[in-house]
């Protein structure tokens, strides 16, 4: 993605994007030549330096074939966004823009087909999002559990490539207390925002900064 310098974000960064926001859109290339997208959690985990995303796909989801036929795809994943109007700036000659935070991985992708190694993945997605229905799973008896492995195809998917881009407005200093202000007292999102400007030093007044 379009990358200006002043808004590329760290490995770190990106892992903390990709856990607050697991909910990806992956994109692969199908049979024609053209792009095909699922929208679905992944799971992720690092093995020393490796980053790995995990995830599953319904049976009769033609995905998971354009990923076993051509393995390397994108995954990206969309933080918090929100409009941003020009009246945080001290003067009149500005325009609106819109801050958004995002992660776009490449990944080459490996097909999980053994039930066991199914229900470990599936355990992964369960403790991110509901730890408490790893015991009604176990419940629910091997048959069960068998016949819901088998209606999924599940896989792995080896980060090659990573860029995360936190846009910010980091370029425009002026505007930072009051775009800081704007967002605290806004929708979820614009919070959110406010929260990541705290994460890398932004919002506080010039005069202050330069006191400091």
């Amino acid at each position: 993605m379009y990358m200006p310098p002043q808004f590329k974000g760290d490995r770190i960064q990106a892992a903390a994007l990709i856990n607050q926001h697991p909910f990806a859109t992956l994109i692969s290339v199908d049979d024609a030549g053209l792009p095909y997208v699922t929208h679905l959690p992944l799971h992720l985990e690092a093995r020393g330096e490796q980053l790995v995303l995990l995830g599953h796909v319904a049976k009769p989801n033609p995905h998971w074939r354009y990923l076993q036929a051509r393995p390397q795809a994108v995954a990206t994943f969309l933080g918090p966004h929100a409009y941003l109007s020009p009246k945080v700036y001290p003067d009149l000659a500005r325009v609106p823009t819109w801050n958004y935070l995002a992660v776009h991985c490449t990944v080459q992708a490996t097909l999980i087909e053994d039930p066991a190694s199914k229900d470990a993945l599936l355990k992964k997605l369960i403790g991110d999002h509901e730890p408490a229905y790893a015991e009604q799973w176990r419940g629910l008896g091997e048959e069960f559990a068998h016949k819901m492995l088998a209606g999924i195809m599940a896989f792995e998917l080896q980060v090659t490539d990573l860029q995360c881009k936190l846009k910010l407005n980091q370029h425009r200093t002026e505007a930072h207390a009051a775009m800081k202000t704007m967002y605290a007292a806004g929708t979820p999102d614009e919070q959110a925002l406010a929260g990541w400007m705290d994460r890398l030093g932004m919002g506080a007044a010039p005069n202050a900064r330069e006191e400091t």
